[in-house]
């Protein structure tokens, strides 16, 4: 076995682990419920879970997808955390191999999966990786440079010689600054002549996580696949679901997520030709 294919194994291993405190994350943020304490419980019977029936992915299947206690259903959304973690940590290991920028794009890849499954669920996007997310973005930009565009070229030709991570710090800011600014503009015009709130704010606080992880121009794409995305499979799922297009709350940020997650593997293979 190949050291590339031994540390792609063992970083998808540790994305498993990370997908299952995903789960743990997704289940009671939304509620304002520590992700510490109590530890994992059944939330019908209450019964506290064992170490070897918390394992991901083997432990739902084992049970068979139920509470070994009371017998309840598990949701599928638990092995599915999981096992797409674990899959985005395998890639990027296998793409970048060791290093900050494989560090970078973990992060990132848990952030995102976090806020698909939480608005889908709930319709809520957590601060704790909206916020943090922006800021943690901002902090690897000196160390994990952003791709060369449109605020790079400008912040070169105002500041004429400056390093390769001021350029690329200036880039991940000035992203999340304007991406999110003018999403949240876009929001407030879209309120003020429908006389409804179209978009969450949550929504421009993920956008402006994007911006600054993964710059300008790749954030761009992410946004128009995601609103693809959500405005195809959106309105399948409200017409399957026989809901009233005018009133359906949509969760724009589960699209944002999918639309991130394209974009950021598309960067990945440019830049690792």
């Amino acid at each position: 076995m190949s050291d590339t294919l031994l540390f792609s194994l063992l970083a998808g291993f540790l994305g498993l682990i990370v997908g299952s405190f995903l789960n743990v994350c997704i289940s009671r943020l939304p509620e304002d419920c520590s992700v510490v304490a109590p530890r994992s419980h059944c939330p019908r019977c209450g019964s506290f879970i064992a170490w070897y029936d918390n394992l991901p992915v083997l432990s739902f299947i084992s049970l068979g997808g139920r509470c070994r206690n009371c017998r309840a259903q598990i949701s599928f959304r638990y092995p599915i955390v999981e096992l797409l973690t674990g899959a985005l940590f395998f890639y990027v290991q296998w793409r970048l191999g060791l290093g900050w920028a494989a560090l970078k794009w973990f992060v990132f890849a848990a952030i995102v999966v976090e806020l698909i499954f939480s608005d889908a669920e709930t319709r809520i996007l957590p601060d704790e990786f909206t916020r943090w997310g922006a800021a943690l973005g901002v902090i690897f930009s000196p160390i994990v440079h952003l791709p060369y565009g449109m605020i790079s070229m400008l912040t070169q030709w105002i500041l004429p010689g400056e390093s390769p991570a001021l350029a690329s710090f200036i880039n991940s800011a000035g992203s999340a600054i304007l991406l999110s600014g003018g999403l949240w503009l876009m929001g407030a015009a879209y309120a003020r002549f429908r006389g409804r709130e179209g978009l969450g704010f949550g929504d421009v606080k993920m956008v402006a996580f994007m911006g600054a992880f993964m710059g300008l121009e790749t954030t761009l794409l992410a946004l128009m696949i995601g609103s693809l995305l959500g405005s195809v499979m959106g309105l399948i799922w409200i017409k399957i679901r026989g809901e009233d297009t005018s009133t359906y709350e949509l969760p724009f940020g589960s699209f944002l997520g999918a639309g991130a997650l394209i974009a950021a593997v598309m960067l990945l293979q440019s830049s690792t030709k």
